[in-house]
């Protein structure tokens, strides 16, 4: 045969697959199920190595557990709407759809040029009407029941992407998008009661222990963060004008209430501007408040901060004490937590500590380490641990942890408070002031009101015959055939809500789309559905571990107590990748260190580039770029062409993987084929093991250029004896075999040039035999009064007298037993011989 040709072999076997529909796959509940699925691309335009190696992990994966028997769903799509296409078609003159289809045609053309096997009968579009119509709907089912609801409050603003931002999507203080800065603005916006199901999502993250890692379920258990305590009235000296009279506080530690001497308050909370009305204090106040809502989040719980804050003027009382308490605005206290107010104890929080240092606040302490005192104005630090009350009126002399639950009870008994869980997780604002989005199908009546458009009349399509304006304002305000209507209920003048959702609505049930990906009047077949999901392993990286991950989780539940679903959770296995590294930078334009996917494609051909992003680092840590490594991968490829087109031309025949021997067959082998016979068993064992529990690709690879090593080696010896054809030929079919999930073009060519009528996308794993691995000869170990003092290598079958003969003959074994009696010797076949001597 001809030279390796990468390029005519791929787009042969590529034709091949699409014509026959090889990996088109229907629900089959008599055969069980594997659904695999790597997170779906934005279509940026074009493919880099990141995708490649996301993508190449899940094909094998695929390909994989259709050899094992599965009836295997992998689809693939594009996360369609967002910022970046609408960016991008206001600095090219285009339009936001025409920039995004033209991307998905190119990047469906490079994913395809990588032999991905994808039904693409089940390819969507999330910006696909057909597609946004049923979260349409899902949103109106949320309203009904009250999962979504509209309220104003202060939003994270990105002035550059003239958008609101979710909290997730602030990174140190700028937009995730543009790495602009982020202001605080007081917005009415649609947001999804996602803390409805607080417990159920922290709960049920005990259901993926062992099948997710254990960093990302630790991510999600922080970013729910359930606090339990109490939340205590501290009465205001004077209430306010609008009839306010308590500041009210989350705390954990209610054990140290007697300690609070001062009240923070975040710069966000509603009281403030009621305290500080008519105050002197009030410029101050307002300046301070200003400076502060526009800072970091993250910056302002950082343990570094400096503390600030400034006198709002007004006092309120604890309740516990009775002691009057100035109340402050300080910029480490949030809105995002709790009540937005803290009562301050700055003997036992450091936080509150520093701030009462700086500003000269009296401390009181209250609690104490057993057998000691404290002196307030003596301390360093903060006392946080555990330890005895003091001062604490009828508490004092109680350990921390009993006085929590007494003075809980004393709280709700006396009126004061009440035991209370808080959760770090808020509610999902889904609203977003751009035009590339799904419209939020919501209708704005000056006599009804709110009016959800009625289910007939979905989807609210998206105008197509609008042009986006340079300053990155939505155009849809300013489109009257889109924004002016009539109310559903009265008939009169009314006016559609402009704001688009969060793509993060998009990618939140995606997966469970691609069931019935063509079903037009329901998101999902019901018999579908339940036959594919949940997804049973999932692909993507660490970086959705937050976002997309927990939205996902929540969109499951929801649509479950929504009937459209039967299960819980939407992802039973993830297994997040690592990034591409090159030059000891993660692979970006900005680095100016990217390298193409189809410039390698075109050199080296698609399997080199699979194998080298499957062999290069196993799949959850960073894959370091190298040119040396995809060189090794394409040599390693010719090599294996050559073996099956040159060195053992005219010996191979269609012989099945591990094929099977009789007793006879086996006795006649000479030693060099029993030795391949076992090799190639091993590998079967071996790299089906590797990659069915551990993904561990780059050895299952490594194994098999092992045994491609041991071919060549000894190719002359292997064509000399003819009764080896079979040995060998079945070795080879075992190697492509297990090679085929990572280079599947070349391994099916070299199968058909063996012979084989069928397709190895058809062949099922190859099943080794236990017996394959045993060697004729085992080494066996020997000990003198239990210390390791020699090995010797003996036939599988030898009688124990005569490898008790062997052993005591071993040289160093007899050294150490000269001059000494033997006592006894204890031979376990095949392992061991322990001389008790003295």
């Amino acid at each position: 045969m001809s030279k390796y040709a990468p390029q005519e072999v791929e787009r042969k076997w590529q034709e091949i697959w699409e014509k026959t529909g090889t990996f088109h796959v229907e629900a089959d509940p008599s055969r069980p199920k594997y659904y695999v699925l790597e997170m779906f691309p934005y279509p940026s335009g074009r493919i880099h190595m990141g995708h490649v190696r996301n993508y190449s992990i899940g094909d094998v994966v695929a390909r994989f557990k259709r050899m094992e028997g599965f009836n295997v769903l992998h689809p693939m799509g594009w996360d369609a709407f967002g910022m970046p296409a609408e960016n991008a078609a206001i600095k090219h003159g285009v339009h936001p759809a025409a920039w995004t289809f033209e991307n998905i045609d190119t990047m469906r053309v490079q994913l395809r040029r990588l032999g991905y096997s994808y039904d693409w009968r089940r390819e969507l579009a999330t910006c696909h009407p057909g597609y946004y119509a049923h979260e349409q709907k899902f949103f109106l089912d949320f309203l009904k029941r009250g999962l979504a609801y509209r309220k104003k409050s202060p939003q994270n603003w990105c002035e550059t992407c003239h958008t609101v931002l979710a909290n997730e999507q602030v990174i140190e203080g700028c937009c995730w998008r543009c790495d602009n800065p982020v202001v605080q603005k007081d917005l009415e916006q649609w947001f999804l009661r996602i803390t409805a199901y607080a417990d159920e999502l922290l709960d049920d993250l005990k259901l993926l222990e062992g099948g997710w890692p254990e960093r990302v379920l630790t991510m999600q258990r922080n970013w729910i963060g359930k606090s339990v305590g109490a939340q205590i009235d501290f009465p205001l000296e004077t209430p306010t004008a609008s009839g306010q009279k308590a500041v009210t506080v989350f705390t954990t530690r209610q054990d140290t209430v007697y300690g609070a001497t001062f009240m923070s308050l975040a710069a966000e909370h509603p009281l403030v501007a009621e305290l500080i009305a008519g105050s002197p204090e009030k410029e101050k106040v307002l300046a301070f408040v200003d400076k502060v809502r526009n800072m970091d989040r993250i910056v302002r719980t950082a343990d570094d901060l400096e503390k600030e804050g400034v006198f709002t003027g007004a006092f309120c009382i604890n309740p516990f004490t009775g002691g009057k308490m100035p109340i402050h605005v300080a910029n480490f206290v949030l809105m995002g937590y709790g009540t937005g107010a803290v009562m301050a104890v700055p003997a036992h929080d450091q936080r509150d500590f520093e701030y009462a240092q700086k500003y000269g606040l009296p401390m009181q302490v209250v609690i104490t380490p057993p057998g000691e005192t404290l002196d307030a104005a003596a301390m360093a630090q903060a006392y946080a641990d555990p330890g005895v009350l003091s001062d604490s009126g009828a508490f004092t002399g109680l350990d921390n942890e009993t006085a929590k639950a007494r003075i809980a009870d004393f709280m709700e008994e006396k009126g004061l408070g009440r035991r209370s869980v808080h959760y770090r997780l808020r509610d999902w604002n889904v609203s977003r002031q751009r035009y590339w989005g799904a419209p939020i199908p919501v209708i704005y009546c000056p006599a009804c009101g709110v009016v959800p458009v009625p289910e007939a009349d979905l989807p609210v399509l998206l105008p197509r015959e609008v042009k986006t304006r340079p300053d990155g304002r939505s155009p849809l305000p300013e489109t009257p055939e889109f924004v002016n209507t009539v109310c559903p209920v009265c008939g009169e003048a009314a006016r559609r809500e402009t704001d688009t959702f969060d793509t993060f609505f998009e990618s939140s049930w995606y997966f469970a789309r691609y069931a019935s990906a063509r079903k037009a009047d329901a998101p999902f077949n019901p018999d579908e559905v339940g036959y594919w999901l949940p997804v049973d392993q999932y692909i993507g990286g660490i970086e959705h571990a937050i976002l997309h991950l927990l939205y996902s989780r929540f969109f499951v539940k929801a649509l479950r107590d929504a009937g459209y679903v039967a299960f819980d959770e939407p992802f039973s296995h993830l297994l997040t990748q690592g990034m591409v590294i090159k030059d000891g930078s993660k692979m970006s334009k900005s680095k100016g260190n990217v390298v193409d996917p189809d410039v390698m494609i075109k050199k080296y051909g698609a399997d080199t580039v699979r194998l080298f992003a499957l062999f290069a680092a196993p799949p959850e840590k960073d894959l370091d770029w190298s040119d040396t490594g995809i060189d090794g991968a394409a040599r390693f490829l010719s090599r294996l062409w050559r073996l099956g087109t040159e060195e053992l031309a005219g010996l191979l025949s269609a012989a099945s993987p591990c094929a099977a021997f009789s007793d006879a067959e086996l006795a006649a082998l000479p030693p060099m084929f029993k030795e391949l016979r076992r090799r190639e068993h091993l590998l079967a064992h071996k790299a089906g093991s590797d990659i069915r529990e551990r993904f561990q690709f780059n050895t299952a690879i490594a194994a098999a250029m092992e045994a491609v090593n041991f071919l060549f080696a000894n190719v002359a010896a292997l064509r000399a004896e003819p009764k080896g054809a079979k040995v060998v030929s079945s070795a080879m079919a075992t190697i492509l075999t297990v090679l085929s999930p990572m280079a599947p073009h070349i391994c099916e060519e070299l199968w058909q040039a063996m012979g084989h009528g069928d397709s190895l996308s058809e062949r099922p794993w190859p099943v080794h035999d236990e017996k394959a691995l045993l060697t004729d000869e085992v080494e066996v170990v020997i000990q003198v009064n239990g210390k390791l003092r020699g090995k010797i290598s003996v036939g599988r079958d030898t009688p124990k007298a005569e490898v008790e003969k062997l052993a005591l003959a071993e040289p160093n074994v007899a050294r150490h037993l000269d001059g000494k009696t033997i006592r006894k010797v204890v031979v376990i076949p095949g392992k061991l011989v322990n001389v008790v001597a003295g």
